[in-house]
């Protein structure tokens, strides 16, 4: 269904040198300093109390922290109910509804949507929100597809479009992420347009970054806006390039400036927080890799979330807040640090006297869940212009269906101009520490030590309960590494296998500075074989300061950069699930989804015994996917990104199940 086209003659359709938001705050009032986001709420707000127009009774679903009711509170509409499951979030809604708050009068109500029936005699006009994001999202991609309407998360638009069919209002609102139009190869967006046209509803649609619209952050959602009756156009940018007469972006660095920071402190901590400091403003873990020009890379190339060790830059808007995040889950300050909370809700304009509720993970998952208030109002502002009748203090201007926005040409002209900040960077680094083919050189490490492995696969130098004892003897040159587990450090026998790793080819300059590595056990157990890779990755970490294995292969979606090859002593009988770790090692069945039937034929083994290896490939430290796992992966099939032992104590998937077998 494609987005309707007004008559060519609509009041602003094409404006020509128009000072657009300019004359917005003049007829409102107020300057573009810090913060203007909230006084253009209040302003408007105000100027629509003193009129005389009709209720616009609005019903808010899947509100979260609040984000398009403030959006909508501000430009009239009355919020008459909010529906949101997380008892987590309704105490911010409960606290910003009470007489004098933000979204006054409004009735928070905590209930999981599918056991929520509004009667018809409610009386709505016009409904607002989206469901939750995750089956459609950048993460779900990159997990292995996308599950899109075959996750529960995916079908509840369902109970949006039940409530619109009961309720029948003008209208709705309803956003996204944009991952949602090509989810499913675009059959799941089909059948959502089909549920919304089914129910009574025409639809326009647009993708919008919410920096066009004066929010100092960018954020591409989809925004749907359904009616019963009349036409919809989106409105022109007030922002950025797009918009009417060139206003510049509003900047991180404008729109942080006075908020407290007493909630955070310097530095980032941990094992890769020092790193952010010589990251340029604008860049990510990137900067570290081999791809950007660093001396010494640390990650490989895509390996990361974009979003990992990201820094903004001041004087551009912070790429997206995430609602979700580990320890090095940015936008950090390009003052090395945290952002606060105060600086978080800035950048998503939210008002500094909304009072989110929560701890600081509980409120940074209400920022980065909800609709930037300031695009949210000039989306509520179009509505009441060409839908509700009401007569704005200023025009407003409005996208032909025709018409581009630049935001994803933008986006890769920033990639380049971040990429020239990068080798600026990288060409004042102090050079301090040498390659590590120069380390190894003219010597031989050699050493002997002790570590421990635990059952959650963390690699330790001391004793904890229930972990398990290594002994390891290395012997470190640019010909060879050789590295040996044992159990007992007084056996003189024979090693009963080896893995032999080399750069495939192409990659044969490899980092390491040597030729090969050699990984040897005097027995076949499985914990000195996950010992042998851990005690391989911490090397390299020493050696060559990368992170762990996965930078040294290279992101699994990529050609591997490493290869390894597992071979047992010849007279040795060995478990048919020793030759499956064989062919693991080996890559075979590796990186890409399969079914148990294509696994086996590619092991060699039952169908029917390829549930309980993969069960054992965990218990060593591979990470193995399935539906269970990672919903994106259809029932009956299984990844297995990497071909050696990923698992940490840290790791996401450990706390996750495969469940039982689906052959």
């Amino acid at each position: 269904m494609q987005q309707l086209s007004l008559p060519l003659n609509l009041p602003g359709i094409y404006p020509n040198n128009q000072v657009w938001f300019q004359e917005m705050l003049r007829e409102l009032g107020i300057s573009c300093v810090r913060a203007y986001p909230d006084r253009f709420g209040l302003s408007v707000g105000n100027w629509l109390a003193q009129q005389s127009y009709p209720t616009i009774r609005t019903l808010s679903l899947f509100s979260g922290g609040g984000g398009l009711d403030i959006a909508f509170h501000d430009a009239g509409f009355d919020i008459v109910q909010m529906v949101e499951l997380e008892a987590k979030y309704i105490k911010t809604l409960e606290i910003n509804s009470m007489p004098g708050k933000w979204l006054e009068n409004a009735k928070p109500i905590c209930i999981d949507i599918r056991q929520y029936f509004p009667s018809p005699d409610l009386n709505i006009d016009f409904i607002i929100g989206g469901p939750p994001c995750q089956t459609f999202s950048a993460a779900g991609r990159r997990a292995a597809g996308v599950a899109g309407t075959s996750d529960a998360r995916g079908i509840l638009f369902q109970e949006y479009v039940r409530i619109l069919k009961t309720l029948q209002p003008k209208g709705f609102l309803f956003e996204n992420v944009y991952g949602m139009t090509g989810a499913q190869q675009g059959e799941a967006w089909q059948e959502i347009q089909n549920a919304f046209q089914q129910a009574g509803y025409t639809i326009h649609f647009r993708v919008l970054d919410a920096a066009d619209y004066g929010v100092p952050q960018h954020r591409e959602r989809l925004f749907i806006v359904g009616l019963r009756e009349g036409n919809y156009m989106f409105p022109y940018p007030t922002h950025g390039p797009d918009s009417p007469d060139g206003e510049p972006f509003y900047i991180a660095g404008e729109a942080v400036a006075g908020a407290d920071t007493s909630d955070v402190q310097a530095g980032i901590g941990g094992r890769y927080g020092h790193l952010l400091t010589e990251i340029p403003p604008g860049l990510n873990y990137s900067f570290y890799t081999k791809e950007m020009g660093h001396p010494n890379p640390i990650f490989s190339w895509r390996s990361k979330f974009s979003d990992f060790l990201y820094k903004a830059d001041l004087q551009m808007p912070v790429r997206t807040i995430k609602a979700q995040g580990g320890q090095y889950t940015g936008p950090f300050s390009w003052e090395n640090r945290r952002f606060s909370i105060a600086e978080l809700k800035r950048l998503q304009t939210i008002p500094d006297d909304y009072k989110l509720v929560g701890n600081r993970q509980v409120c940074i998952e209400q920022i980065g869940n909800s609709v930037p208030p300031q695009l949210g109002r000039i989306l509520a502002l179009s509505i009441l212009d060409l839908i509700m009748g009401v007569k704005l203090p200023f025009p407003m201007h409005y996208l032909p269906a025709s018409k581009q926005l630049g935001f994803r040409q933008r986006k890769r002209q920033l990639t380049e101009i971040y990429a020239q900040k990068a080798k600026d960077a990288i060409a004042n680094l102090p050079l301090t520490k040498q390659p590590p083919s120069q380390v190894l050189s003219d010597c031989v490490i050699q050493g002997q030590t002790v570590r421990f492995l635990s059952a959650d696969f963390a690699w330790n130098k001391k004793h904890f309960s229930s972990s398990f004892q290594i002994n390891l003897t290395y012997e470190l040159n640019n010909s060879c590494w050789t590295i040996t587990a044992l159990t007992d450090e007084t056996r003189k026998d024979e090693n009963l296998y080896f893995i032999e790793i080399c750069p495939t080819w192409g990659y044969e300059n490899w980092v390491l500075g040597t030729g090969k590595v050699k990984l040897c056990a005097r027995d076949l157990d499985k914990r000195l074989f996950t010992a042998l890779w851990k005690a391989f990755e911490e090397k390299v970490s020493e050696v060559t300061g990368m992170a762990d294995l996965v930078q040294l292969s290279g992101y699994y979606q990529y050609n591997p950069r490493i290869s390894g090859v597992l071979t047992v002593q010849h007279n040795l009988k060995v478990e048919p699930f020793w030759r499956v770790v064989q062919c693991v090692v080996r890559g075979i069945g590796v990186a890409t989804q399969l079914s148990a039937q294509g696994l086996a034929l590619l092991w060699g083994v039952n169908a029917d015994e390829v549930f309980s290896y993969l069960h054992c490939l965990r218990g060593m430290g591979y990470e193995v996917r399935n539906h269970n796992t990672n919903p994106q992966i259809p029932k009956g099939e299984y990844l297995i990104p990497y071909g050696f032992p990923t698992l940490t104590s840290k790791s996401v998937q450990l706390r996750k199940q495969l469940g039982e077998g689906d052959e």
